[in-house]
């Protein structure tokens, strides 16, 4: 596993590093914004990558988006990168 996404950081040191409050990390993950890793007791572990989400969720609510809206933009935006990596990938290949 990639050490960006394994899990390290407790609910408490996420939220201080996206400076948000403990309780909307739990509304986002049962919003399905983000899925921190879990230990075998059940806590939560967030990633470097978990954390830049979170920060990204912030932006976008400070833009005026509700909880639907970032669920909408956050999947677009992966798409995006995913067929950026595709089309990188295709024209090297075809290059090679």
């Amino acid at each position: 596993m990639v050490a960006r996404n394994r899990g390290v950081f407790a609910i408490s040191v996420a939220a201080q590093m996206a400076s948000m409050e403990i309780q909307n990390l739990r509304v986002y993950e049962r919003r399905g914004l983000l899925d921190p890793d879990r230990t075998p007791g059940g806590t939560r572990l967030y990633s470097e990558a978990d954390v830049a989400r979170l920060i990204r969720i912030g932006e976008l609510l400070a833009e005026g988006l509700n909880l639907a809206g970032i669920a909408r933009v956050i999947e677009l935006e992966t798409q995006v990168a995913r067929l950026r990596a595709d089309n990188i990938r295709l024209r090297a290949e075809r290059a090679g």
